[in-house]
């Protein structure tokens, strides 16, 4: 665990006063007033975070409905579920429209609505020219969410870049093709392998427009009929298993 350095942003160190507004965190765990209302708690954080009166009533309205709470607005955070609650956390701190976010783990826990709805704010930010770093173990979530993706292990970089360099650096770009055929395979077939479903094919393509049709018609010259196929690309969780062996 570090114990000593510093943080800098645009290269000034963080710390001062003047600074605190260009940065927002949203931690693990939830930060919110149980006792106080939706729209206490935005109007309270704002404040912490240097919105200025006149502008706070404006960016309170846009977080309720970014959120979807607006229907909720005055009623305390202790009868939230805790998506609702996580919801209510990410709004807080980005009621000052950071130019930088960090979000911690922000879905662990949280029901698929809520997930839409902070992400749909983060889009919202984004656009807007907010830059986020997003720290999560929701491998789907980093490759669907993140342009840029670092991977850390025991605490230090392994691999960086978009999600084609990095499979592109690692495990290539072929494709692999599960296919479904009509009844047990009997015997085998040279090229494929077998699944645990003994009417399951699989193997490994690189070209999926040249390729495929000859898979196919060698499948139903051995007497099958294919049923269904899946082609699925190389995604961050086998880029992942690849780099750390787990």
């Amino acid at each position: 665990q570090l114990d000593s350095g510093s943080v800098s942003l645009d290269g000034r160190a963080l710390g001062t006063r003047d600074s605190r507004p260009e940065l927002g965190i949203v931690p693990p765990e939830i930060s919110v007033y149980p006792l106080l209302t939706t729209r206490q708690n935005l109007q309270v954080f704002g404040r912490f975070s240097g919105v200025e009166r006149g502008a706070l009533r404006e960016r309170v309205d846009w977080a309720l409905g970014c959120t979807g709470l607006a229907d909720r607005a005055d009623e305390p955070t202790k009868n939230f579920s805790g998506g609702m609650k996580r919801r209510v956390n990410v709004a807080c701190v980005t009621l000052n429209r950071p130019g930088m976010l960090v979000l911690d783990e922000p879905t662990v826990g949280v029901d698929p609505q809520s997930r839409e709805r902070i992400y749909d704010m983060l889009d919202e930010l984004c656009v807007q020219g907010t830059s986020i770093l997003l720290t999560t173990h929701q491998l789907d979530e980093a490759e669907v969410r993140c342009d840029r993706i670092i991977i850390l292990d025991h605490g230090r970089t392994i691999a960086e870049g978009t999600l084609p360099e990095l499979v592109a650096d690692t495990i290539g770009p072929s494709r692999q093709v599960t296919i479904w055929v009509d009844r047990e395979i009997q015997g085998g077939l040279d090229g494929f392998e077998i699944g645990a479903d003994s009417r399951q094919l699989s193997l490994q393509v690189g070209n999926v427009a040249e390729e495929l049709s000859r898979v196919f018609t060698k499948i139903r010259e051995a007497g099958y009929a294919i049923e269904d196929v899946n082609v699925r690309g190389p995604g961050l969780q086998a880029v992942f298993l690849h780099l750390t062996g787990r």
